[in-house]
């Protein structure tokens, strides 16, 4: 029968595909979403996934855009409504067929969103594996503004840190080099990933042509000497050295007065510092240089969570 039944779902997907192959667009459309309801009703999931993964990348790749990204749109409800976890088949799949897309596709953002949605863990942050996979594809782009909020989340640091390379060396002047991995750097660790912000930080300081040293101090730029003393302050507990270092850096801490803010967060999440009342933001938490560069990624103060970039960030994608 379970034979029986892949013959039958082989012989749908050869007409569906000889259909699309003929120009029939709309008629293949059509015909998706019949058999998406009926398999639906019948709870075939996993015929009906590779049913409709097949007939999006299918009208995609033929620029149908509006009928490929419905079909997106529902393979993830089913996804949702199978209860199919995330996995690193279905986030490449996922990633793809947004690849697929007219970066002006309206449907692009709400196909992403949804996306997101499916993967989101405990946390309500989304996969890291589709953060990355979505980065990637923006980063393709030259979309760094959506690259730069995708990888925050990613907890791939070597990634993160080489797209920033290329942003520095292509958008940014000398006098920034330091102040294209701060913020990044701060960013993650309000996000309470050390492990990232570590690895994004030796990755950009070491394959930066300019920098060319992963090994730590001393650095030319004092920015950068401030964040690798931070990143072992942080990994050793030590409170008293992250106050010193925050006195002994605090003129190069001030090319940015988002720092204060970003550290303020950092003293209160790593080591228990309580924000003095007259410190406190109710703003966004995130903001500075690469805000007119990248645009901007914003945190919950308890928990870290993306929420969104300003609309009033310009963006240079």
């Amino acid at each position: 029968m379970a034979a029986r039944g892949e013959r039958g779902i082989g012989r749908v997907l050869d007409k569906l595909e000889a259909s699309v192959n003929s120009g029939q667009y709309y008629e293949a459309h059509q015909m998706y979403r019949t058999l998406y309801f009926r398999y639906l009703s019948q709870k075939k999931y996993a015929d009906l996934l590779n049913l409709l993964y097949k007939g999006s990348t299918l009208l995609l790749q033929r620029d149908q855009q509006g009928s490929g990204a419905d079909l997106a749109i529902l393979l993830v409800d089913v996804l949702n409504k199978s209860e199919t976890k995330p996995c690193h088949e279905w986030i490449d799949k996922i990633a793809k067929l947004f690849e697929l897309m007219h970066s002006s596709l309206p449907e692009r953002e709400l196909y992403l969103t949804n996306s997101v949605k499916w993967s989101m863990d405990n946390n309500k942050k989304g996969h890291p594996f589709l953060h990355k996979k979505i980065a990637e594809v923006y980063w393709k782009e030259k979309k760094y503004t959506a690259a730069h909020r995708h990888f925050l989340h990613s907890s791939d640091g070597s990634a993160y840190a080489n797209m920033l390379v290329e942003l520095h060396t292509s958008k940014g002047l000398k006098s920034e080099i330091d102040l294209f991995i701060a913020q990044p750097v701060l960013q993650i660790l309000c996000l309470r990933n050390i492990r990232m912000a570590t690895e994004t930080f030796t990755k950009y300081t070491g394959s930066h042509p300019t920098i060319n040293n992963d090994k730590g101090p001393p650095y030319i730029f004092p920015l950068l000497n401030f964040l690798w003393f931070l990143l072992r302050a942080i990994e050793q507990r030590h409170a008293n050295q992250f106050k010193i270092l925050r006195n002994w850096y605090a003129i190069s801490i001030r090319r940015d007065p988002n720092y204060s803010v970003y550290l303020d967060n950092i003293g209160r999440i790593w080591f228990g510092i309580e924000i003095p009342p007259d410190n406190k933001n109710p703003g966004s938490v995130f903001g500075g240089l690469l805000k007119s560069i990248i645009g901007e990624a914003d945190s919950s103060d308890e928990e870290g969570e993306y929420i969104g970039r300003s609309a009033a960030a310009p963006d240079l994608d």
